[in-house]
């Protein structure tokens, strides 16, 4: 079967056309199922803002690297011992691309997604078929079309960075980014009750989608001062909760500044390997006492998102769909930026599903 994949490690912009990533189909055996494995016929794989680093090489350099794991599709076959979530052959689904071991350290405390045994996903999700254990599996509502549930998986990440930054009801919050992270996350605070909600956004046309799903405030980082424009809109006490979904090193550095004394700052994205913050820890640590963490995947949030997933306002992340044997047009797509999502249809009888 064909399989869309990393086919060239590099920069899938890079100027130089010689040295330019290259995403394109493999072939691929079909997928084994095993004992408590789900065979699902896929419908719709997304592109993740991390298939570029994979493309970049910040997973390694070896390819082919085969990709997908914003999926949803049907159910075609169950293993003898899927039994236990009471799935069906014909049920529609998304899921969770990590499948962790449940006995090593990490699963035992509680955090699977530090698992040491199973760090990766079963089959890829660009493809016809792929397999997962049944405990990745989530069956979709019925008010929820296939295409719509490809959002599951990003959405999960929103939903944890919700969960991390402990939002109370009438904070101030601004995210940084507005890719789609970044606007699921703005829909997420916004139920959690956030306040002089403000997205920060180089791209006008993402400004103006924040502000239609519930941003107070936009700012452009190129064109204002975002230092000044966010005391303004706080009357100089800044947020009190910053998540910077941008991944990109210019952001970053603007925000300790305009996180409130006592305010949690939350680095949520994939950065550059070898970039590193200069960071004044007397001002921002010692004097202002913030909290800093980060993100890394989303265990834990898979079965609140599935709830939530009727609830966001998901059509525009599904505005560009391409077929399977489109993928690299599809990635040509994402990289331009003209779309905050672009989706593959890897089957196309599911497309109206």
């Amino acid at each position: 079967m064909k399989v869309g994949a990393v086919t060239k490690i590099g920069y899938l912009n890079d100027p130089d056309v010689s040295k330019r990533g290259q995403i394109g189909l493999i072939d691929m055996d079909e997928p084994i199922v095993g004992d408590h494995d789900v065979l699902i016929k896929v419908g719709y794989s997304a592109i993740c803002g991390s298939d570029p680093h994979t493309a970049d090489g910040s997973f390694g350099p070896n390819v082919p690297i085969p990709l997908g794991h914003e999926v949803s599709g049907v159910i075609a076959a169950l293993g003898p011992k899927a039994t236990i979530k009471g799935l069906k052959v014909g049920d529609r689904i998304a899921g969770n691309f990590r499948a962790p071991c449940g006995t090593c350290y990490y699963c035992q405390m509680g955090q699977p997604h530090f698992c040491i045994n199973r760090p990766g996903r079963r089959t890829p999700g660009m493809a016809p078929l792929m397999v997962w254990d049944e405990s990745q599996v989530f069956k979709l509502p019925d008010n929820v079309s296939l295409k719509q549930g490809c959002i599951l998986e990003p959405l999960s990440i929103a939903v944890r960075a919700g969960d991390k930054v402990a939002n109370k009801v009438g904070a101030r919050i601004a995210v940084s980014g507005g890719g789609p992270i970044g606007q699921l996350t703005l829909q997420v605070v916004k139920l959690q009750g956030a306040t002089s909600l403000t997205l920060i956004e180089p791209i006008a046309d993402r400004r103006d989608l924040a502000i239609r799903l519930g941003a107070e405030f936009v700012i452009d980082p190129v064109k204002q001062n975002v230092v000044e424009e966010a005391m303004r809109i706080t009357d100089g006490l800044g947020y009190d909760v910053v998540i910077d979904v941008s991944g990109a090193a210019a952001a970053v550095g603007n925000l300790p500044p305009i996180t409130a004394r006592g305010g949690t700052l939350m680095y949520g994205a994939m950065y550059p390997t070898d970039f590193e913050m200069p960071l004044n820890l007397y001002t921002y640590m010692y004097r202002n006492d913030l909290t800093l963490t980060g993100l890394f995947l989303s265990p834990h949030t898979f079965p609140r998102s599935v709830q939530l997933l009727s609830h966001m306002d998901l059509d525009p992340f599904l505005q560009a769909i391409f077929p399977l044997d489109k993928i690299t047009e599809a990635f040509e797509c994402h990289m331009s930026g003209k779309y905050p999502k672009v989706v593959v249809l890897c089957n196309e009888d599911l497309a109206d599903l």
